[in-house]
């Protein structure tokens, strides 16, 4: 069964009883300063199960794309993504336990086929300390369905997080009690840290037995269900909301009990067809395959590097296509980390240069079925993220060059620091390529790293105090508009006029920018009509415009990057790049703010032209 057939079914499972089908959210919601992204079904829905009444009643269900970066250093096994999809339920108050699980195994068995003696689950053992009772409810509730298939299940007492059991099971155990730290849910965790006035209770978890081969006892020990190893993998949680925290800390029970539910797509699907690897469902095994055919390497050969490729871009495209662009800031950033280690696996398994062209298209099928309400930018996921993988494979060049120069003497965080300051290559890259090239790391790396961090920012600040400003009144949207047009102008000076021009001066306000260069004559009217085509070209072009700092005489001999103050500037400077990293249309030393892309400028006009002092003309020109 392919994962879109999963969803369908369960959709329509639970339409059918009764539930209304409600849209999913955005992965960035626009409202919730608490977090990046949607990482959970019911994180949009957290105000209904607070209390407000949704419109569509009491019974709902969605499949929800999520995206959790916590997990991404496990990224790699056979089970863990950054992106998943979330197939949720809830009840507003209105059924419960009983038809909760019921519904749930009724779909795993009979819809998806799953065999029920391959099916354990967990509840909660009870907390005494608060006066919570063991959730002997839900047990016997699982003991009773699955003697309804002529499955004896018998309850076991393992508490984890207390002892450590690895025991395994034994004599037909099935069904397990664990602690708050596995089996009990509210918004801050655990018991302890639930917040005060929030809806919480105890869950009952659901997981597929992949068999006795695929644990690894000298590593993890005899497998139970919530042990870690390849044996169990969890593909669903049953939240059974039906406590209130009180402002003394304890706990009442709730009127109206609530229940949440979620259960991972691409794991319920791995499960029908009885794969621990959820890499070879039908939503990731195309992404795979097509990575195989373009590195020419085998998937066993290269699995964890492949298994990130494919998520890592799954995430990157759905947060393209939403309208999330890299950038060096929270949301914006994250994507830029997903495009950039993807880019950085794909490069050690010797895929060259736009290998997204061939990967990007299969995923956009994967997800046709997504509405557009979600998906507002589809058509711009391949061009946004071409130019983001062509600045970065410039920058990992230079800074995987230099970091194998000095793998032999090994890596202290003066080097790391170095490798990030000078050549643009992240900090997170280079300890990840360290480890895979086993390069030996100094033990106070990461204290190494941020004492050079901190000097060269208190190095810079002092060194370039008011030598930046490039003639902003502000640092606005608009201002910030023009200073990048500035830089598009002078280049346009330099390619069609004289590639001797230099900036001689510049204002530039919200609400219009002007520029002093060198030049002997009066510009004529068809330079001016030249140089206004040229730059509107470059905006339309949508050019990426990138930063990075280096080393001065980096930047002057090596990058050739304009400036005017090579003797003022400080040892460590900022450079600008518009468009081809290796063939650029502008690179300028610059203090910032710019935009990320031309293509948001808008129409470049040039308002005058005239005399500044000897030698020196000025234009001035607004963005329509």
């Amino acid at each position: 069964m392919n994962a879109s057939e999963v969803r369908q079914k369960y959709l329509d499972f639970m339409k059918s009883k009764g539930h209304v089908q409600v849209a999913p959210a955005p992965l960035v919601l626009e409202n919730d300063p608490t977090t990046l992204f949607t990482g959970s079904g019911m994180q949009p829905l957290l105000p209904y199960l607070l209390g407000k009444p949704h419109k569509d009643g009491t019974r709902l269900t969605d499949s929800q794309p999520c995206l959790r970066l916590q997990d991404i250093e496990d990224v790699g096994d056979p089970r863990h993504t950054t992106v998943f999809e979330m197939l949720g339920n809830w009840s507003l108050g209105d059924y419960f336990k009983e038809e909760q699980i019921r519904n749930f195994f009724t779909f795993l068995t009979k819809e998806v086929g799953l065999d029920p003696t391959k099916i354990y689950v967990t509840c909660f053992i009870g907390n005494e300390k608060y006066g919570i009772p063991r959730d002997d409810e839900a047990a016997h509730i699982w003991q009773t369905v699955f003697k309804e298939v002529g499955i004896d299940a018998k309850i076991a007492e393992i508490n984890t997080a207390e002892n450590g059991d690895k025991r395994g099971i034994r004599d037909g155990e099935r069904i397990f009690f664990y602690n708050d730290k596995e089996n009990w849910w509210s918004r801050g965790g655990g018991i302890e840290s639930t917040p005060i006035g929030d809806p919480c209770g105890p869950d009952s978890e659901v997981f597929y037995d992949f068999g006795e081969d695929k644990q690894d006892i000298d590593k993890y020990g005899q497998s139970h269900p919530a042990s870690d190893g390849a044996r169990f993998m969890e593909i669903g949680n049953q939240v059974f909301m039906q406590y209130r925290r009180k402002e003394d800390g304890t706990f009442e029970e709730l009127e109206h009990k609530n229940v949440d539910f979620g259960a991972g797509l691409e794991r319920i699907t791995a499960a029908s067809m009885d794969s621990y690897d959820v890499f070879q469902i039908s939503l990731l095994k195309p992404i795979v395959d097509r990575i195989v055919e373009l590195s020419g390497k085998k998937y066993e050969d290269y699995t964890s590097e492949m298994r990130i490729i494919a998520d890592h871009l799954r995430g990157a495209y759905l947060l393209t296509a939403q309208g999330l662009r890299p950038s060096n800031k929270q949301q914006g950033y994250a994507l830029r980390r997903l495009i950039r280690r993807a880019i950085l696996k794909a490069l050690n398994l010797g895929i060259e240069d736009n290998f997204l062209a061939g990967v990007l298209p299969m995923i956009a099928e994967n997800y046709k079925d997504l509405p557009d309400s979600i998906l507002t930018n589809r058509d711009e996921v391949l061009d946004v993220l071409s130019k983001e993988e062509q600045a970065f494979r410039h920058t990992i060049r230079r800074g995987m060059k230099e970091l194998n120069r000095l793998k032999e003497q090994g890596l202290t965080g003066k080097e790391l620091f170095m490798l990030q300051d000078t050549y643009g290559f992240p900090l997170e890259l280079s300890v990840e390529e360290a480890k895979r090239q086993e390069i030996r790391l100094s033990e106070d790396w990461q204290k190494e790293f941020d004492a050079a961090l901190a000097e060269q920012r208190e190095r810079s600040k002092t060194a370039s105090k008011g030598m930046f400003k490039g003639g902003l009144e502000d640092h606005g949207e608009m201002s910030t508009k023009y200073h990048t047009a500035t830089h598009l102008l002078l280049a346009a000076l330099q390619q069609l006029i004289d590639p001797s021009i230099c900036q001689k001066g510049s204002n530039i306000t919200a609400e219009r920018m002007r520029l002093d260069f060198n030049v002997d004559h009066k510009l004529e009217k068809d330079e001016l009509q030249k140089l206004e085509d040229q730059v509107n070209a470059w905006i339309k072009a949508d050019l990426p415009v990138v930063h990075d700092e280096y080393d001065k005489a980096y930047a002057r001999d090596t990058l050739k990057a304009h400036g005017s103050f090579w003797d003022k500037y400080p040892d460590k400077l900022t450079v600008y790049t518009i468009g081809d990293f290796d063939s650029p249309t502008s690179r300028e030393v610059c203090g910032g703010p710019h935009v990320e892309h031309t293509g948001v400028l808008g129409h470049f006009k040039i308002t005058k032209e005239e005399a500044s002092s000897a030698g020196v003309r000025r234009i001035k020109a607004i963005l329509e």
